[in-house]
């Protein structure tokens, strides 16, 4: 066989014979992109991290530190410097917490307490798998902008979004009682659940099933259609579901059956909610169970009726179980607050945490065994380590700051 030496000039012709000139300088582009990222030294991790997290180039002094902390071993440190720019908090946060606010899962929507709570919590380590049941809303401080915050209105937040109110200063952004704003008893309050930008998108009108649809949706990672089970029993489906829709029950047995077996044992927690459009405010009548509930009950009238707000998991066993609950917690309770702490204590409560954050920050799905092997492991240091969602978004810049 013919032994063939390839130097830098006979390589160089030899694409000229294939490729044109624009071509081979595209391919001379391409391969030195792929080459920086492949040996990107401190400085060029830094300034991804940066670039990822803050939206925004870093300072020359701040790219020094976070430099001299990857160098020096620290790359979370770094990450940790990064965050400290207002800007991740005003947009990266605001941006990775709106989608959940509506149900168009929009990120074009004003500032709003639900948005803010979240931001909230991520600067202060607050316990993010109590975001589904504390008494928290974060506000500006008092006198920061014209409107106080309010039951029946978003303006106090849409103003610190319009003054460019800095989320970072631990002065002007504040935790408060959300039970203080909403006038409800602090054992009606369900974190981001009984928020006002919540109730508008959730409790409004229908049955109150939005509310749980995207909150699994959204903090669970998990549609109604994925949790289909037709192996439950259907006792506690309401009487608004028709038993043989189109007049063949088959369709009731085989589909419907199975996510309403389910979802209508834990949807009871909502049975006091109500969004009252005239007032534009979140309504809570303890005791006395929201008319919507009894929308089309003559539909099947033997089947459930909701006399209060208990609520059942049914998904602790069987196909579901996968989603991981705690065992420690009773799985069934009433209200709202009991079911927050239900979903926010489960392995697919902190998992979808860590996978939209590896999404805002990775900018793509985790796509091998590196990634999901990354994941892992951040979800385990998320519930191990007090819910630090801060942590989550530093160790997942880590992992794709050489990428």
């Amino acid at each position: 066989m013919k032994n063939t030496t390839y130097t830098k000039d006979k390589f160089a012709g030899g694409l000229g014979r294939v490729f044109g000139p624009w071509q081979i300088a595209l391919i001379g582009v391409l391969l030195a992109g792929f080459m920086a990222t492949a040996y990107a030294g401190p400085r060029e991790q830094a300034k991804r991290i940066h670039d990822r997290l803050a939206g925004v180039p870093p300072t020359d002094a701040v790219l020094q530190t976070m430099q001299n902390q990857i160098a020096g071993g620290d790359p979370v440190a770094a990450a940790y410097t990064a965050m400290d720019n207002m800007y991740f908090y005003n947009v990266t946060l605001k941006n990775f917490a709106a989608p959940w606010t509506n149900r168009d899962q929009s990120v074009f929507v004003p500032m709003n307490d639900y948005i803010a709570t979240v931001i909230g919590m991520v600067r202060d380590d607050v316990d993010f798998s109590t975001l589904l049941s504390a008494d928290l809303t974060y506000v500006g401080r008092s006198g920061i902008v014209a409107a106080a915050p309010a039951a029946n209105n978003n303006n106090h937040f849409e103003q610190l979004e319009t003054n460019n109110v800095d989320l970072s200063n631990v002065n002007d952004f504040v935790p408060v009682a959300q039970s203080s704003i909403l006038g409800i008893p602090s054992s009606a309050t369900a974190g981001v659940m009984t928020s006002r930008a919540a109730a508008e998108a959730f409790f409004v009108a229908g049955t109150n099933r939005a509310m749980f649809r995207f909150t699994l949706l959204n903090h669970m990672c998990y549609d109604m259609e994925q949790m289909l089970d037709t192996k439950l029993p259907p006792d506690w489906i309401r009487q608004d579901v028709s038993r043989s829709p189109g007049g063949d029950s088959r369709l009731f047995l085989n589909n419907c059956i199975g996510c309403h077996s389910g979802m209508d044992t834990l949807a009871g927690a909502y049975a006091y909610y109500n969004y009252n459009e005239e007032s534009g405010a979140m309504e809570y009548t303890p005791d006395n169970v929201q008319p919507k509930y009894f929308n089309n009950d003559l539909n099947f009238p033997q089947g459930f009726r909701t006399v209060d707000d208990s609520w059942e998991n049914r998904w602790r066993a069987g196909q579901n179980a996968y989603l991981g609950f705690d065992n420690s917690l009773p799985g069934s309770g009433s209200g709202a607050k009991s079911l927050g702490e239900e979903l926010g204590n489960s392995q697919a409560f902190a998992s979808c945490q860590v996978r939209k954050v590896f999404r805002t920050v990775c900018l793509r799905e985790p796509e091998n065994a590196a990634d999901r092997s990354a994941v892992d492991t951040i979800t385990s240091t998320f519930r191990s380590t007090g819910y630090s969602l801060k942590q989550v978004f530093a160790d997942t810049a880590v992992h794709c700051m050489g990428q």
